[in-house]
């Protein structure tokens, strides 16, 4: 969510609209954009360490392999991602590839969850496998935690915090997210201890909420650095 860069989430809906015929006859979509996006592609020199990863973060299966591209999938889409196999040493030619996304081009791709606690359930069995967050912000309209891939394609796995859309169009509109667009960060161990205490999630998703007393948050531009950019 924070200003200047570029997100795009898993899920596009557009707004239903009634069919519509053309002058020869067929059926066509008054919105004509895609509906959702389907699957992406990385071209890796660390294929094995992408398909290991992704099998710990997403349970991701490997549905397809060969010696040019392998195919994985951890939902109803028949893949989601592929990977498109490159020679190990073509690493040695680009050895700033992970910073290039901290520059330039798509940041991030987001991913959003159904609830706070799947969010938080997801982050504590990361943890147990050894997949640490590079960052973890309650933006205002999601409550967020990121991680990186081997390649350095940033993630975010995300909650919303608002019921619905229109609450977060009026949130965007409102003076809290003027004086602070980017967020204030969270310690995600405290946010779910105060979870499992069973303390009420509408309290949780709040700014602040995931910090122990006596800590001081790093806010909006603060909590941006070589690290979490």
């Amino acid at each position: 969510m924070p200003l200047l860069r570029r997100q795009f989430h898993m899920r596009v809906q557009p707004a239903a609209a009634a069919p519509a015929r053309t002058q020869f006859g067929s059926l066509i979509m008054s919105n004509d954009g895609p509906h959702y996006i389907a699957h992406w592609v990385c071209k890796t020199a660390r294929r094995q360490e992408m398909i290991d990863w992704y099998g710990k973060v997403f349970n991701a299966e490997l549905v397809h392999a060969d010696a040019t591209i392998a195919f994985l999938a951890w939902d109803a889409e028949s893949h989601r991602l592929a990977l498109i196999a490159l020679p190990r040493w073509v690493r040695l030619l680009f050895p700033f590839a992970k910073m290039r996304r901290k520059l330039y081009g798509i940041d991030h791709i987001a991913f959003g969850f159904k609830s706070l606690q799947s969010l938080l359930a997801t982050y504590s069995r990361l943890q147990e496998k050894g997949v640490r967050p590079v960052w973890t912000i309650n933006h205002g309209p999601t409550t967020s935690i990121y991680y990186e891939d081997p390649d350095g394609n940033r993630l975010e796995f995300q909650v919303e915090n608002f019921d619905t859309a229109e609450e977060t169009k009026r949130y965007f509109r409102s003076k809290d997210f003027a004086e602070n667009p980017i967020g204030v960060t969270f310690d995600a161990d405290y946010l779910l201890a105060r979870l499992q205490a069973g303390e009420a999630v509408t309290e949780l998703m709040r700014q602040g909420a995931g910090n122990p007393p006596g800590t001081q948050p790093a806010a909006n531009m603060k909590a941006i650095n070589w690290r979490t950019l």
